[in-house]
């Protein structure tokens, strides 16, 4: 039997050769291939920081978690260790105006009394960076408004052997010291860390750019932190975010390989961070996440979403997270063999068109472990196999050009779950193009229920897509926790859901009070099309997607925090607290009927009927 306490895919990797995790978009992530080491998120008891020397490096997070990276032949011992109690390996995560803040009833709060402003409030925004010399960042001093900026794409080694090139050739004391030395934060062994006063201090010598050397290539990150919190000295008609004069915290999130997708480990080191500078600086935060990934049976009991729920009880926090721009993107299927109780259907039919050039696919089927299906996959030429799902771990098989890597897993500590996972691997360059089917028949059914799942629609040739997807449990993780505030998207001149947001359970499962209040998701929509901002290098730009829908939200969320915490009218305004006040202030949505539902959770946005005065 595999090592149970490793989870399913990790298990896999461990087992499949380097040149098929280079090919797999999913198994390799997280494994270093020229130190063939492994970077892997840990949950335990007690202390590890005795391990941590050469050959482990260990960084101990909240709450029993830490990021453990070790050579691959160390995994199961390390495993065996009392104080281990699981591990998973990291997953990929992808970046998923004016008339957007009145649709959220920001102005009356604002612009009219109580004059709301996020003064005394951190907003954390990690995401692809900022763009640190844009006035809209600044004070009306002209002072950066970044209390701090880690770019985790860094390298401080070599950071500091450019700076100190440059000193030599500053011409001040002033620009020699704006030029010092960068590290790691504390208790972090990756990327470079930068102050608000080596920013000020650099732009006072007009050193910027060669002092801060972090970049936002993509412009992502600008325009979320701009929609939440631009402001400062507004000359020119600059654009104003909801929460103008609110302090920055700012994660680029990542790596040094510019090809490389942002890592759960990266986020998870980000959010410890932010929470901790937080507390540091006795400052509430509202942290803002607007990416996500499909991998996971979206129940909230992945390490990730646990790690989650943990962190947004340290402090005076609240997390909002985008729900993702999966809902009308063709990746999940979800089915039951049962109806009222009595087993209805024998088999289903699945069907799944993978387009041209799809170098690689991971396919999820999720089940409950107390039922038994038997399993057939058949290729677009008509090949078929039969799963032996009697035989849990590696299963490995060839269909016309394309190997089938299979993993049957077992319930974790944490899950009842089971998951069959399929990773398509193509022998030659591409995966055999055409419609492959499942075929799942009941043998035993006490549930009935199942789910596949597609990785994110950012990284899949278009044409690669269910027949017959079904839009709800479409969130993406970790929207999915139960403790943050997930937030999906609508069009505000149509005050409608925008159907590329991502939905929650189905709407009979709430009514029939199937699921709990945490899972109750999303749980608030916000404008999400076409919304006005900028970007990096200052450019107005429109955007549309639930990415740009959370900023607004977490914005609000600082500034309920302002006036309940920094302007003392209430202590203990945040959290769950500023979730249950966002519900109930919601406004309802053309064309939704019962609320809270999939789509746009209890409703629209308004920060003005959500603040309690």
């Amino acid at each position: 039997m595999d090592n149970q306490k490793l989870e399913n895919i990790l298990n896999l990797a461990l087992q499949t050769s380097r040149e098929q995790r280079e090919k797999s978009a999913q198994l390799g992530v997280g494994h270093q291939p020229l130190e063939n080491t492994w970077e892997l998120i840990v949950k335990y008891h007690g202390d590890l920081s005795n391990l941590s020397g050469e050959l482990i490096k260990v960084e101990e997070l909240i709450a029993g978690y830490a990021i453990v990276t070790l050579p691959e032949n160390l995994v199961d011992a390390f495993a065996e260790l009392e104080n281990v109690e699981y591990i998973e390996k990291p997953k990929r995560l992808y970046f998923a105006t004016e008339r957007g803040k009145e649709a959220s009833c920001i102005p009356p709060v604002t612009m009219e009394p109580p004059f709301l402003t996020g003064r005394g409030v951190l907003i954390g925004v990690i995401d692809s960076g900022i763009d640190v010399n844009l006035p809209e960042f600044w004070d009306d001093s002209g002072d950066t408004r970044i209390a701090y900026l880690w770019d985790q794409t860094l390298d401080a080694d070599a950071v500091n052997a450019n700076l100190t090139k440059l000193q030599s050739d500053s011409q001040t004391q002033a620009g020699r010291a704006a030029l010092g030395e960068v590290s790691a934060p504390e208790g972090f062994f990756t990327g470079v860390e930068f102050s608000g006063e080596r920013i000020n201090a650099a732009r006072r010598e007009n050193i910027l750019q060669r002092a801060v050397p972090g970049f936002d290539t993509s412009g992502h990150g600008t325009t979320v932190a701009a929609i939440a919190a631009a402001g400062g000295r507004l000359d020119g008609g600059r654009y104003k975010g909801v929460a103008p004069e609110s302090e920055l915290i700012v994660v680029k999130l990542g790596n040094p390989d510019p090809l490389s997708f942002p890592r759960t480990t990266q986020l998870m080191r980000a959010l410890t961070y932010m929470v901790k500078k937080a507390v540091r600086l006795g400052k509430p935060i509202a942290i803002n996440l607007s990416f996500g990934n499909t991998y996971g049976s979206h129940d909230g009991t992945s390490l990730l979403e646990r790690f989650m729920d943990n962190v947004a009880e340290i402090g005076r926090c609240v997390i909002c997270v985008g729900s993702g721009n999966e809902g009308a993107a063709a990746g999940h299927v979800s089915g039951s063999f049962l109806q009222d109780g009595n087993v209805q259907l024998q088999v289903v039919r699945t069907q799944l068109n993978v387009g041209e050039y799809q170098q690689s696919l991971g396919v999820q089927l999720w089940k409950e472990y107390v039922d038994r299906f038997r399993v057939r996959l058949r290729s677009p030429s008509g090949e078929e196999l039969e799963i032996d799902t009697l035989r849990p771990g590696k299963q490995s098989f060839v269909l016309e050009q394309t190997e089938i890597l299979l993993y049957l897993g077992e319930p974790a500590p944490y899950s009842v779950n089971q998951e069959i996972y399929f990773d398509m691997i193509p022998m030659g360059r591409y995966v055999n193009q055409g419609i492959w089917t499942f075929e799942i028949e009941a043998v035993e059914t006490l549930s009935g229920n199942f789910d596949f799942y597609l990785p994110g629609s950012t990284v899949l040739n278009a044409d690669t897509r269910f027949f017959t997807p079904n839009p709800v449990k479409t969130l993406t993780i970790p929207s999915t926790s139960a403790k943050v505030i997930t937030v999906g998207a609508y069009d505000a001149v149509f005050e409608s859901y925008a159907d590329f947001s991502g939905r929650g359970y189905p709407l009979q499962s709430i009514l029939d009070e199937r699921t709990s209040q945490g899972s109750i998701k999303p749980d608030i929509a916000a404008p999400g099309v076409n919304i006005l901002s900028v970007t990096s290098d200052g450019r107005p730009v429109q955007v549309t997607g639930t990415s740009f829908a959370t900023p607004f939200v977490t914005g609000s969320a600082a500034l309920m925090m302002e006036w309940g915490i920094v302007r003392g009218n209430d202590p203990f305004l945040y959290g769950e607290k500023i979730k249950a006040y966002f519900r109930r202030g919601a406004e309802k949505l053309r064309g939704e009927t019962v609320y809270p539902n999939e789509k746009v959770g209890y409703g629209a946005l308004c920060l003005k009927n959500s603040l309690p005065i």
